[in-house]
């Protein structure tokens, strides 16, 4: 009989298909992700084709939000993340997402039509990054954070991508839509050779008690909280970063040359982002994920407030604020995910991170939708000084619970 592979060559080959799949899984986020701001980087152009109105253009870009939100519960409550094979369940979502994203080229621009294909397209995306998540942390368990904060980079450097498609597209906004589409179908394709790893665990219908974990365990509860004032700013800054710097760039450039540098600005500004998760997901596992958390809600809040005040000044100091902020602003969300998973019964990871991403995205529904009224009524600095509010509550919530875990590792012993 042959003999047996030895133990050294056994971890090799396992973690050799660990780093395929996760690799797999990575690239197969970043171009079904780039769905998301579509049209959120096109609207300039849009607007120039057709007169848009002030709501419209918000619900262009909130839209995504407000499906996403719908889709999330729908997907928590189905549990499907748990109980089919996930690799289908975001490949199916990732595909028909693209097609829903397509009809925006068919729809009259800023129509009610226009409209609910991006609501559509947002709903089907939360079969996209919470299932993603759940097939990461199948691979991991000590190095869960930095899993975590490989995918949300990969997420982020998506949704950088169709603001670099409209200013390498010039002025027709139907490539940014359209090259989102295409991309996104890729990365359907690509699910379907991804791996699951070790850890992955199915449930096999869904239960109500899981989500009502979230309210019950006090780690879960802050997790979540710290999540909402993360996402308090997230979305605000990545759909409107565009604009804002356009406005900015207005009293220094033409209007042309100010357009077209706040394309690509606001390309980087997201794009930053992604190194700074893998980075943050390293720094979560060596130092903690609650600590990780607290620090990047610290410079982003920070950011804001200097943003702000950098505002309608030199064009190259507000963008290097806002590449700071870029970085700073996303590097926390995988450890939110990743918190969750942890409090987790594992099989009910999938719905518990679906429902925090749930409500989270309910949240930048207004958020986002209030930007640009908001930005109208006390200018882009009053907009910037606001999201750091998020940051600050968030933050306020990640240390109480470092106490509580704490607390739990050290209980204190009765005198006596």
């Amino acid at each position: 009989m042959p003999d047996s592979p030895s133990a050294p060559a056994a971890l090799s080959a396992r973690h050799q298909g660990k780093t395929r799949a996760i690799a797999l899984l990575a690239v197969a986020e970043i171009l079904a992700m780039a769905l998301w701001f579509s049209s959120s980087a096109a609207i300039a152009d849009m607007e120039r084709q057709a007169p848009l109105t002030d709501a419209a253009k918000a619900m262009l870009s909130s839209g995504v939000q407000a499906g996403f939100a719908i889709g999330a519960i729908l997907y928590a409550v189905a549990g499907w993340a748990d109980r089919y094979d996930p690799r289908k369940v975001f490949a199916v979502s990732a595909a028909f997402a693209a097609l829903a994203n397509a009809l925006v080229l068919l729809a009259p621009i800023g129509s009610a039509g226009a409209i609910a294909a991006r609501v559509l397209t947002g709903a089907l995306m939360a079969g996209v990054y919470p299932v993603g998540v759940k097939i990461a942390v199948g691979w991991g368990q000590s190095d869960r954070g930095f899993l975590v904060g490989l995918l949300v980079g990969a997420l982020t450097l998506g949704s950088a991508a169709p603001h670099l498609i409209a200013y390498l597209g010039g002025a027709d906004w139907r490539i940014a839509v359209g090259g989102a589409s295409l991309l996104a179908l890729l990365g359907a394709g690509l699910a379907l050779a991804i791996r699951l790893g070790p850890h992955h665990a199915s449930a096999p219908a869904f239960d109500a008690a899981a989500l009502r974990l979230a309210w019950r365990d006090e780690r879960i509860r802050l997790a979540y909280a710290g999540y909402l004032g993360h996402m308090w700013e997230l979305y605000v800054l990545w759909a409107w970063i565009g604009v804002a710097l356009a406005a900015s760039f207005s009293a220094q450039m033409a209007g042309e040359a100010a357009l077209s540098s706040a394309k690509l600005a606001a390309f980087a500004v997201v794009a930053i982002g992604a190194v700074a998760s893998i980075a943050a997901g390293k720094l979560a596992d060596r130092i903690g994920k609650a600590e990780t958390t607290i620090l990047a809600m610290i410079g982003s809040g920070s950011a804001a407030v200097a943003a702000a005040l950098a505002y309608g000044g030199p064009p190259w100091l507000l963008i290097a604020i806002a590449l700071v902020w870029g970085a700073f602003v996303i590097a926390d969300s995988a450890q939110f995910s990743a918190l969750v998973a942890d409090y987790a019964p594992p099989e009910r990871a999938g719905a518990l991170v679906t429902l925090q991403t749930a409500l989270g995205f309910a949240l930048t529904v207004v958020t986002v939708q209030l930007a640009p009224w908001l930005a109208g009524w006390i200018g882009w600095p009053g907009v910037f000084l606001t999201l750091a509010l998020g940051p600050l509550a968030g933050t306020l919530a990640m240390l109480r619970l470092k106490r509580l875990t704490a607390q739990a590792r050290n209980p204190v012993k009765p005198n006596g």
